[in-house]
């Protein structure tokens, strides 16, 4: 079988897969991708991780800046 009938084969039964399957399946490429010397995905970020991180904005937070003012328009 092909590099391209081999990835053909498995793009048309990964949708047969149950999730906990497909996690393993993740996990079995995750280790081949580390043995070719391939790194691994980054997770995708998450929104909404660090709640409550900016505790202060100044009222002024949107004003023009004052060394900026040789650029704006009056």
């Amino acid at each position: 079988m092909t590099a391209i009938e081999l990835q053909s084969y498995i793009q048309k039964n990964i949708d047969k897969l149950p999730p906990e399957k497909l996690e393993k399946l993740r996990e079995t490429f995750d280790k081949i991708l580390e043995e070719v010397g391939e790194e691994k995905p980054k997770k995708k970020r998450k929104l909404g991780t660090m709640p409550d991180l900016v505790e202060y904005i100044a009222p002024d937070f949107d004003e023009p800046l004052d060394c900026f003012k040789d650029y704006m328009p009056e």
